[in-house]
């Protein structure tokens, strides 16, 4: 499989990422499960229930209760969710660092958007 970095966050990046009408979250509380909270709920928002084309043949799997600490989202084939994952969005560390991997990012506009897109949720956005 092909591993795709996405971003490598500090916190002084995420706190500058923040807009201006919202109060900027401290960044020792900043960890891998909040910001894979809002890759999930970006990502079950914007792809799956927009039912957006691009994904229409996934589902979203999250398992961000990781004993590793590397919470994850898994995206599965839509009528076989038991199916190997064909991409893995995962977040680890401190400063968090995001990888994704799979057959799914050889796809070049699934890699595009899927970086674009976790990217953006990652350091706090919420619209699609």
């Amino acid at each position: 499989m092909n591993l795709a970095i996405l971003c490598t966050i500090p916190a002084a990046a995420l706190l500058a990422a923040c807009s201006s009408k919202e109060k900027p979250v401290a960044a020792l509380e900043i960890g891998a499960l909040p910001v894979m909270e809002r890759v999930a709920l970006g990502a079950n928002r914007c792809w799956f229930k927009s039912k957006d084309p691009l994904f229409a043949a996934y589902r979203l799997a999250p398992e961000l209760n990781s004993f590793t600490g590397t919470p994850r989202i898994l995206i599965v084939k839509k009528h076989s969710p038991e199916s190997r994952p064909l991409l893995v969005v995962q977040a680890q560390g401190s400063p968090v660092k995001l990888d994704a991997f799979g057959p799914l990012m050889s796809d070049t506009a699934i890699h595009a958007r899927v970086s674009e897109d976790v990217n953006h949720w990652a350091r706090g956005g919420k619209d699609c």
